[in-house]
């Protein structure tokens, strides 16, 4: 069994603390399926209230670090150099559809670069998380990147904004892009378990536009410490703030890219 962190393991207490009442909350999101009313309402208080939990519990054990968070925004924090950054509810649409493909995502930014990071999957009780130089991890087992190199085999996973967002066009031309290259693509609609699962082998690289923070941190830092490669689609350092990013394991990372970009 690996030595968790001090650091993760305060990340991790924070994620299970919220993910017992998210669970049960998703229960009912199942049974409201079939109400008219729908359950949007009830999502957005179940989302709420985790993001509430994570603040309280990481404020506790840290009080000067700072936060992004998706629902409150910055807070700014007496120590400049450590701020979390918290997506308490990554893949919203499936939770409210009742898809079990939905995490709670945590990450340390330390000097505005990802140090450490927490993905979790309340249902699935599968729990993704690294720390610089320390490897990434599934529950209790290392993890790494596919090694594959040969795109007809590779598997692909992405994002396609929806309603309202810009950029389908260009998002539905890299996939089919893609498509044409590759073993296949897959859009399951929650970004931090996408690189989580690249972290993992089980996708061989993942690409996006319109993200935030919040989406991607913990994710990239668990990638890049089971050994893979994360940026800009075009290939530039700031997929934090940018709002674009491709991961990949290190042998397919410039495929992938020139691949995605025509």
């Amino acid at each position: 069994m690996p030595h968790t962190p001090t650091l993760v393991s305060i990340m991790i207490n924070a994620a299970r603390k919220a993910a017992r009442p998210m669970a049960r909350d998703f229960g009912e999101v199942e049974a409201l399926q079939v109400s008219r009313k729908g359950a949007a309402d009830f999502v957005s208080r179940a989302d709420l209230a985790a993001e509430q939990t994570i603040f309280e519990a990481l404020s506790a054990a840290r009080p000067k670090y700072g936060f992004v968070m998706e629902e409150r925004g910055e807070i700014e924090g007496a120590d400049n150099s450590n701020r979390w950054i918290v997506d308490p509810l990554d893949g919203t649409t499936n939770f409210l559809h009742g898809l079990p493909h939905f995490a709670i995502s945590i990450a340390l930014e330390r000097d505005r670069q990802p140090y450490a990071g927490v993905v979790y999957n309340p249902v699935t009780d599968e729990l993704f998380w690294a720390e610089k130089g320390e490897g990434a991890y599934l529950n209790d087992r290392r993890i790494r990147v596919s090694s594959r190199r040969d795109l007809s085999e590779c598997l692909f996973a992405c994002g396609l904004p929806f309603a309202g967002r810009p950029g389908r066009a260009d998002a539905l031309a890299e996939t089919d892009r893609v498509l044409e290259k590759t073993a296949g693509v897959r859009r399951f609609g929650a970004a931090a378990l996408d690189l989580a699962f690249v972290a993992a082998g089980r996708y061989d690289a993942y690409w996006e536009r319109g993200l935030n923070s919040w989406d991607v941190a913990a994710g990239a830092i668990i990638v890049r410490e089971a050994g893979g490669m994360v940026s800009e689609i075009e290939g530039g350092p700031k997929f934090l703030t940018a709002g674009s990013i491709l991961a990949a394991n290190s042998e397919l990372y410039d495929q992938a890219r020139r691949l995605v970009l025509g």
